[in-house]
């Protein structure tokens, strides 16, 4: 038992896992794809499940908002629990027009302007990244399964309400697909601790055309990317 996930033992939880920032989805995700999901986690209501997909062992964990939360969470799921590889499921605003609402984005890079950095005392600049192999294996499902996705950098940002309206402006010059609020800490976390990671987003606002997903699309809708997610787990 870790400090917030109170599984047993390692074996309460698979090496590879799912992450959606609200724990509501990870439970939709378990009750609706999973076979015989347990659950292993309820503190603080972030819930995980662990159950088999297609006969592999899968587990799925919340991991709340933003980068402090999801820094937590993958630590100790990578350093307490033995995970290996952990996907993140969540959403993402964008910043191009070619890019809509519920297109599935992948996160080959995290920029960020967030200094979760610090923690590991790099004397410079670091890019985080996502795990080749998973990208590789992702687009394996993507093709087997015809869920296109598009690929590139993303930004991780510290902040959710902006006080400038047209913040969002820079990064997109510098070619970035979308914002989220996760990614980043994921990715350096699980650099330091040499295990695979890749976040996988859909669209759920637009920040050109102003559309948004509502609520109830959020936590149960996007199953196009949960199922890309689940087919890229048992490679």
């Amino acid at each position: 038992m870790s400090t917030h996930i109170n599984a047993a033992s390692k074996g309460d939880i698979a090496e590879t896992v799912l992450m959606p920032g609200d724990p509501l989805r990870a439970k939709f995700i378990a009750e609706n794809y999973l076979e015989n999901p347990k659950c292993y986690n309820e503190i603080r209501g972030m819930l995980g499940y662990t159950g088999t997909y297609k006969g592999v062992p899968v587990s799925v964990q919340g991991s709340g908002m933003g980068m402090p939360s999801m820094g937590i969470y993958s630590w100790e799921l990578i350093t307490e629990y033995g995970v290996q590889n952990i996907i993140r499921i969540g959403t993402a605003g964008s910043f191009h027009e070619d890019i809509k609402v519920r297109d599935i984005v992948v996160g080959m890079a995290a920029s960020t302007d967030s200094n979760y950095i610090h923690a590991f005392d790099v004397p410079g600049n670091y890019a985080p990244c996502a795990s080749y192999e998973l990208i590789t294996k992702l687009g394996e499902a993507s093709k087997e399964n015809n869920i296109p996705f598009k690929a590139g950098n993303i930004v991780s940002c510290d902040v959710f309400y902006e006080l400038k309206e047209d913040w969002w402006k820079k990064w997109a010059s510098m070619g970035i697909m979308a914002v989220e609020m996760e990614a980043a800490a994921l990715y350096m976390n699980a650099a330091y601790n040499r295990v695979n990671a890749m976040a996988i987003m859909t669209i759920s606002d637009h920040f050109v055309t102003g559309e948004k997903a509502t609520a109830e699309e959020r936590q149960n809708s996007f199953t196009d990317m949960m199922k890309l997610a689940l087919e890229t787990a048992i490679r």
